[in-house]
């Protein structure tokens, strides 16, 4: 029986990271296995339409991309036995979102799969398990599978929020916060409360206290949104009471989201930090048919360069899915400026951010005067205070809607965009004009282009509510359309802002009644 490597999987060896144990091999595992999409030519033609924004450019729902889109029946049938033939279980199967979830023991695994999985430590990821080299399939799912994912579970990506430090900078004795509902207002949100709609929001650990979330909705005046736990891959809201933790990024993503579109349904996907766990809770998210949010938030991610190319795969198809379903996706761009914190003195760009289906959401400086915005610049307070993530992707071409843009030096001088620009478009993110929230019992103000992710997500859902139909896949018609606050001075490193779309704020902060208007 002949081996074939899964093109992608290759893992090396992390740097800094060093092997302490050999995986007990009767420990038990579970493994997402991604499948083939059925009608593959058929579903880049449709999504062609989609992406170049055409008039007519219908979504399909969600049970229409299951039967035209979705796994073979004989390709799930062809995992099973396999699985099988190695003494592994199949936990779930989803032919919609083309996924198995198969458990077994690690030595059974290592050898379907023909790799070694060891223990490794790292200075920043910790412990873990993983592997080197490439994953094997055998003839009969050569071609079929695309990704194995979970063998290895490191830590695949990191929140982007910042608290605002206790003590102020000299240069900043001007800080400020707001409230969600004050931003709306600085930005023109059209009226509406999301009625009718659901926001997924993904979040990688931590949790929420509902005494937390109740307490902040009536100090602003507006009801509870109803906020449902979707436990994903044995995990759940497991609140761990440190603000500065995960439970911050997961209640500051709540609370924005929720305070803006009260009377929507808020499902907060909740998986582990791994890259099968991020993968397997977006497509959790896009597919689900209970709560079928219509947007979904992202305020997690990590350099281009940290992911294997089967992952970013397999979470760019995810991604893919949701724009042919008509599901805006907003993600975070990353708060460690153009190098996005990798410290090779090379530029980066975060993805999930850096996916062409994705509305990435880049950071500003803030400051209101009134009811209307008398001061927004790049969000940029230096080395330690953190920057919007901003720049080219090296994995994803120049999408249609950004054919002809370019990008504008820091130190001066032009570039036309080599691959897909990020970020798309900006609001408040700098914890020094930060959000007023309230984590573990604590008020407290936060910043980071995590809240921007919820910010924009809110507005799509109350565009949403108020038009009765989702505006689905939105970049398109943005870049057509003049509906953002554009950002001109200010830069996060190695690039600048400028009049027109630029890799720092993108095409700038929402002008809210524009933007409805737009979509």
């Amino acid at each position: 029986m002949t081996k074939h490597p899964l093109p992608g999987s290759e893992r090396v060896l992390a740097p800094g990271s060093k092997v302490v144990a050999q995986c007990d091999p009767s420990e038990t595992i579970e493994v997402v296995v991604v499948l083939r999409r059925k009608n593959e030519q058929q579903f880049a033609q449709m999504m062609k339409t989609i992406e170049a924004g055409a008039a007519g450019a219908r979504p399909l729902t969600r049970e229409e991309l299951e039967q035209r889109f979705g796994a073979l029946p004989e390709d799930i049938a062809k995992l099973k036995a396999f699985a099988a033939q190695h003494g592994l279980s199949v936990v779930r199967e989803d032919a919609s979102a083309r996924t198995v979830v198969l458990s077994g023991r690690i030595e059974q695994f290592q050898q379907a799969f023909d790799v070694q999985l060891q223990h490794y430590e790292h200075q920043s990821m910790g412990r873990f398990r993983g592997r080197t080299g490439a994953i094997s399939v055998p003839d009969e799912l050569h071609g079929v599978v695309t990704a194995v994912l979970g063998l290895d579970d490191r830590p695949q990506a990191r929140p982007h929020f910042r608290i605002r430090p206790p003590f102020q900078p000299a240069r900043a004795q001007s800080a400020s916060s707001f409230t969600p509902l004050q931003l709306a207002s600085l930005y023109r949100f059209p009226q509406g409360d999301g009625s009718g709609q659901c926001i997924g929001i993904v979040e990688l650990g931590g949790g929420y206290r509902t005494a937390d979330l109740d307490s902040y909705f009536s100090s602003l005046g507006v009801g509870s949104p109803k906020v449902v736990a979707v436990g994903v891959d044995q995990s759940g809201n497991q609140p761990t009471g440190d603000p500065n933790g995960p439970d911050g990024e997961v209640t500051l993503d709540i609370e924005i989201a929720g305070a803006l579109a009260p009377a929507a349904t808020i499902a907060v996907y909740f998986t582990t930090n791994s890259d099968a766990g991020f993968i397997d809770a977006v497509s959790q998210a896009v597919h689900d048919r209970t709560n079928q949010p219509s947007v979904i938030s992202i305020s997690w991610g990590a350099p281009e360069s940290m992911w294997t190319a089967q992952s970013m795969k397999a979470l760019n198809d995810v991604l893919q899915s949701a724009a042919a379903i008509g599901v805006t996706v907003c993600a975070a761009s990353g708060d460690s400026g153009s190098s996005d914190g990798v410290g090779d003195g090379r530029d980066h760009v975060d993805f999930p951010a850096s996916s062409p289906y994705v509305l990435a959401c880049g950071g500003t400086s803030l400051q209101g005067s009134g009811r209307t915005v008398a001061h927004e610049v790049v969000w940029n307070d230096g080395s330690n205070g953190g920057a919007t993530g901003g720049g080219v992707s090296g994995a994803f071409p120049v999408p249609a809607w950004q054919e002809g843009l370019s990008t504008s030096a820091a130190q001066g001088g032009q570039r036309a965009l080599t691959g897909r620009g990020v970020p798309d478009v900006a609001g408040d993110a700098s914890p020094l004009t930060g959000y007023d929230v309230i984590v573990d019992g604590n008020n407290t103000v936060i910043g980071g282009t995590s809240a921007v992710a919820p910010l924009w997500a809110a507005l799509i859902a109350r565009i949403n509510g108020a038009k009765g139909a989702p505006v689905g896949f939105v970049n398109p018609k943005l870049y057509k359309a003049s509906a953002c606050n554009d950002i001109t001075q200010g830069n996060n490193g190695s690039y600048a802002a400028t009049t027109g779309w630029d890799a720092c704020t993108g095409l700038g902060s929402p002008d809210g009644v524009k933007v409805a208007a737009a979509l």
